[in-house]
């Protein structure tokens, strides 16, 4: 699933007229690059949510024959539903047996996601998320067994807790790809606009939530301009 529903309002002038997922990276849009890469990965159907600007994502896909793997759309666009309400509003592309991957559009990075899904399959957890020591003001909070116990935000001083074991606790930031079984998301206790993140602190609280650290991958966030022309200036440099 591609989290590509945002207003892409960081973005300034560069989404006035388009979704952020159709923002040039490394000169391609963002979307046909993430596209490629999961295609690449063995990943053959994919879903897609939709909101700013939605029509224009749907009629790219179209324009590029899907691809030449199964691309279908769930619409928000009456609704944004943040990140927590996007997956559970697609419940039904995740019912069967198998994992399901869950990517962000602005997020690029050179990891291996075959990897990834290799120690996701091995975890027995019920979702497992990405994660690199990095600056961030927010940090998901992990036991010395990397299982998910809360939530920090340095900047105000909040903190969620999930969890009771806090020995050994690990900060790491959230690197917007995460993986999930099937029976997370009857798990979810909440409806309508959610974050994604409240929903694993509420269900890492009797289920196993684990933390992948990714330590040798490039990363990228391009939801802003600034950051944008960043990691095309570092790509180049390549």
């Amino acid at each position: 699933m591609i989290l590509a529903a945002g207003k892409g309002t960081r973005m300034g002038s560069l989404t006035e007229k388009q979704p952020k997922a159709l923002v040039r990276f490394n000169g391609k849009p963002m979307i046909e690059n993430l596209i490629v890469k999961l295609k690449n990965s063995g990943y053959n159907c994919l879903l897609i949510n939709i909101h700013h600007f939605g029509e224009q994502i749907i009629d790219f896909v179209k324009e590029n024959n899907n691809f030449g793997i199964d691309i279908t759309f769930s619409d928000e666009r009456n609704e944004l539903l943040d990140t927590g309400g996007a997956v559970l509003k697609a419940a039904s592309f995740f019912q069967g047996t198998e994992p399901v991957l869950i990517h962000n559009v602005d997020i690029w990075t050179d990891l291996d996601l075959k990897v990834f899904a290799q120690w996701f399959q091995k975890s027995n957890a019920v979702a497992g998320l990405v994660v690199k020591e990095r600056r961030s003001s927010r940090k998901l909070l992990f036991d010395s067994r990397m299982q998910l116990t809360g939530w920090k935000n340095s900047k105000t001083g909040e903190i969620k807790i999930s969890g009771n074991n806090r020995t050994g606790t690990k900060e790491y930031a959230y690197s917007g790809i995460w993986m999930c079984r099937p029976e997370f998301i009857p798990l979810i206790p909440y409806t309508g606009c959610f974050s994604i993140i409240d929903a694993w602190l509420a269900i890492a609280k009797k289920h196993k939530i684990s933390g992948y650290a990714d330590k040798n991958s490039r990363w990228f966030d391009l939801g802003s301009p600034e950051k944008l022309k960043n990691a095309n200036r570092l790509i180049a440099e390549d």
